[in-house]
């Protein structure tokens, strides 16, 4: 399993990749979630401000993550 977290504003954004599962959370409720096994994949969820969460994670030989909030780049890993 593989997690990346980031604090936006007073938000805690969490997304965690697992074997054939990916999931998002906001301040710890489940917001989107994807089953089954892909190169990539897509998240979204939205902060309580109404700012909207995209998240890709993908990869071959290694999982890569990239969050996004409101189109704006907030962590690449």
């Amino acid at each position: 399993m593989k997690r990346w977290e980031i604090n936006h504003g007073e938000n805690v954004i969490l997304v965690e990749n697992r074997a054939a599962r990916e999931s998002l959370y906001v301040n710890g409720e489940l917001q989107d979630e994807t089953i089954g096994l892909a190169n990539q994949q897509r998240l979204w969820g939205k902060l309580p401000s109404g700012e909207i969460i995209k998240v890709s994670i993908g990869g071959v030989w290694a999982v890569h993550c990239r969050i996004f909030v409101d189109n704006k780049l907030v962590l690449s890993e």
